[in-house]
Formats: structure tokens, C-alpha cells, sequence
């Protein structure tokens, strides 16, 4: 009986999948707002349209957006055994922190928990701003829209889009006023189940220079 060979250590590497996100665009919208299902053209995976009242966060800090995953498992232990017997999700909690950088509507309201739209909305930038602080905040929910974009060999976009349908503010970090830094809005945005489209989070990766790197 021959031996087989030994495995090739290198077999199926392939440095053109260690991918980066080199630019980062945080949307946000009202509850109220169509959901994105369908990110990308199918023809050519080029980014699709986004529905009415998504509005862009702005700059963010050079630490882009860190998505947590927070996972807590239950576990059956048996006196047989010195490992579980068994182990299921307790609870899983996805969240997603970024830092604002730019004072406008978008990032003010989520900070404040003011709708991005409608009567009770900011003005637009240049109108006076007038702000109270209720005696029990509001935290409404909204819709946000992560996009990542990372280049191939070609120079064609490769995009990963990340979708919270349904998620709101449950975290602020301290906003700093002085000389040596911008105003920032930090804020950790808590995705929860959407009853419609019966997830708490969609992502897509496509864009013309994934299509490219496709085995021939």
C-alpha cells in the first residue's frame, strides 16, 4: 500500500481574501422608513439606491465602527462527565459603536433620541437649534445602514453592508468640550429583532471586484 502524500501547508491560501474596511458610511433613518432588502444592482453588484429617509452620520473617528457580539452560553453539566453535556445560546446581543464627528441632525438626534424626521425634528443646519431634555427620554428605534468598502487586485470595489432594521441607542460615551479635540456624538446602537423581517440583522457582501475574483 503506497503512503499519501503529505498536505500542502499552503493548499487554498490566498492572500486576495484578507480584505479591509478603508472607507466606513454609517446611514440612519426612522423606524418609519423602508428597510433595505436588496443593497446591490443584481446586474453588476454596484450599490443599489437607498430608499427615501436614510440620511449619512458624517465624519466618524479613524476607529471606524465596532460591531460586538455579545454571546452568553447555557450550559448542562452531567455528573458523568467533566465538560458539558450540552451548550445553547442564552442570549446573543449585537451592537455596533461609533463616534460622530461632524454636529448635524443625524448624529445630534441619535445622541438626544429625537426622530431624524418629522415635526419633532431638527431644522435643517443653519436654523436654530433648541433642544430640552424631557423628563423621561425617549429612545425611539431606527434603522441603520453600515457600509464597508475595500478594493480588489483590479481596483474594483468590494463592499460588505451590514443592516440593523430595527435598533436604537443604549449606550452614550462622555462628550468632551475642548480646545485640543472636536465635539463628538459616541454612541452604541443595540440591534433588536425586526417583526417584519424576522431578524435582528442583515449583511451582504458583493460589488464588482468580488464578482471578479469568481473561479473561471
Amino acid at each position: 500500500m503506497s503512503t499519501p502524500p503529505p498536505p500542502v501547508l499552503d493548499d487554498g491560501l490566498r492572500t486576495d481574501l484578507i480584505r479591509k474596511q478603508l472607507v466606513q458610511v454609517i446611514y440612519a433613518a426612522d423606524y418609519t422608513a423602508p428597510a433595505v432588502t436588496a443593497p446591490f444592482v443584481t446586474a453588476d453588484g454596484t450599490l443599489a439606491a437607498l430608499p427615501a429617509g436614510y440620511v449619512p452620520i458624517g465624519y466618524t473617528t479613524d476607529d471606524g465602527i465596532t460591531f460586538t457580539t455579545d454571546l452568553s452560553m447555557v450550559d448542562v453539566t452531567s455528573s458523568q462527565s467533566v465538560e458539558p453535556t450540552r451548550s445553547d445560546v442564552e442570549t446573543e446581543v449585537l451592537t455596533a459603536q461609533y463616534v460622530p464627528q461632524e454636529t448635524n441632525s443625524a448624529a445630534v438626534s441619535m445622541y438626544r433620541g429625537l426622530p431624524l424626521s418629522g415635526a419633532d425634528a431638527l431644522p435643517e443646519i443653519g436654523e436654530a437649534w433648541a433642544m430640552t431634555r424631557p423628563a423621561v427620554p425617549r429612545t425611539p428605534y431606527y434603522r441603520l445602514l453600515a457600509i464597508g468598502v475595500d478594493y480588489a487586485d483590479n481596483g474594483l470595489e468590494i463592499y460588505i453592508v451590514r443592516h440593523y432594521p430595527r435598533s436604537r441607542v443604549t449606550s452614550k460615551d462622555d462628550q468632551q468640550w475642548a480646545r485640543s479635540s472636536e465635539t463628538q456624538w459616541p454612541v452604541t446602537v443595540q440591534a433588536f429583532r425586526d417583526p417584519v423581517l424576522k431578524t435582528a440583522e442583515k449583511e451582504w457582501v458583493d460589488g464588482p471586484g468580488w464578482r471578479a475574483m469568481a473561479t473561471p
